[in-house]
């Protein structure tokens, strides 16, 4: 069942209480422009007014409530405790220009067990409502920070969760978040229904498909969730992507030390993405060294340097577009695969 968001709320409460329609526009000018994160500091508003908002949604704008934050460089993590005393992470990056990047969590935990990732050894707790994924980023947003872009890339698959794509909505309601689509992406192991979705629904926002590996039988040891998508299937509904959107679709490749990492491995994700017709090359590839963690077996180690410059050589060679990910947070468990939502 749908749960109204706080916004939905905020508006039904106003018709009730018979409010001239500008009451709405004020209190998300508070929240949004001047990061006011209570109801009852909102001045503007007649006192009865902030008392309801309060009474009705509590006195905090945010709902979720941050419990832990790890700052290293360029990065701060921040665990949140939910509703069902569960905890999720949400990550800040600041980049060297001073663009701000915020890796956001869908769900509390994840259920499809990928196996060189933190976050599978939780299994699935739960999905996290649409307020709840938003609140991640308007904490961030209260405490003065700038938004400039957001990824799914947090606890959990996206399109697994059916509220991203309200999500989604909030994010770039322009009375709200007001963030354009090309500044979101949305990262999956490869669920058809929600790329199909993202196809139709939100065209413009970034999609990230995570491959790390071009053999099937491979990948379905990797990542069980190929037996059911397996990476053809999933690939032709990238270039249906491609063709509907005209869009860059990102292939997220992790560099396991002797497992993903050969010439070989190379080859063949060069040849998945060759000869894919006019869409080919709007197909992007982004290594990303692995980053282990205590819950993650042992049997996977980062790649050696020299193994991921021959990979990139042999995709350059064979006309590939491909970008090594810089790794931010590894020392405080909050690079890619290492949110374990830990006290």
């Amino acid at each position: 069942m749908r749960l109204p968001s706080k916004y939905e709320t905020i508006r039904q409460i106003l018709s009730d209480l018979k409010q001239p329609e500008y009451r709405y526009a004020q209190i998300m000018d508070a929240i949004f422009k001047h990061n006011v994160g209570e109801y009852g500091r909102m001045t503007m508003l007649p006192q009865f007014l902030r008392d309801e908002l309060t009474r009705m949604l509590g006195p905090n704008v945010c709902r979720i409530v941050p419990v832990k934050e790890l700052t290293s460089q360029q990065v701060n993590k921040v665990l949140f405790a939910i509703a069902g005393d569960e905890r999720v992470e949400a990550v800040r990056l600041t980049y060297e220009r001073g663009w701000k990047s915020y890796c956001l969590s869908t769900q509390c935990g994840c259920g499809f067990g990928c196996k060189f990732c933190a976050t599978g050894t939780i299994g699935l707790k739960r999905n996290l409502t649409a307020e709840e994924i938003t609140d991640q980023l308007l904490h961030f947003r209260l405490n003065g920070h700038a938004l400039d872009s957001v990824s799914f890339m947090g606890m959990g698959e996206a399109f697994a969760n059916p509220y991203i794509f309200d999500a989604i909505t909030i994010l770039t309601d322009p009375q709200l978040f007001g963030l354009g689509h090309r500044r979101i992406t949305v990262s999956t192991i490869g669920l058809l229904p929600g790329i199909d979705r993202l196809t139709r629904e939100f065209p413009q926002v970034n999609l990230t498909f995570s491959l790390h590996s071009p053999f099937d039988d491979q990948r379905s040891e990797l990542m069980p969730i190929n037996e059911r998508f397996p990476i053809h299937d999933v690939l032709k509904a990238l270039d249906h992507h491609i063709r509907h959107t005209g869009r860059k679709v990102y292939i997220a490749y992790i560099l396991l030390r002797g497992v993903n990492d050969s010439t070989t491995h190379a080859e063949a994700v060069a040849e998945l993405l060759r000869g894919r017709g006019p869409v080919e090359h709007l197909y992007h590839v982004n290594l990303i060294p692995f980053n282990s963690t205590e819950v993650t077996p042992d049997n996977y180690q980062q790649s050696e340097s020299n193994r991921i410059k021959a990979f990139v050589g042999i995709l350059k060679s064979k006309g590939i577009s491909v970008t090594v990910r810089t790794q931010f947070g590894s020392d405080i468990n909050a690079a890619c695969g290492q949110l374990y939502r830990s006290e």
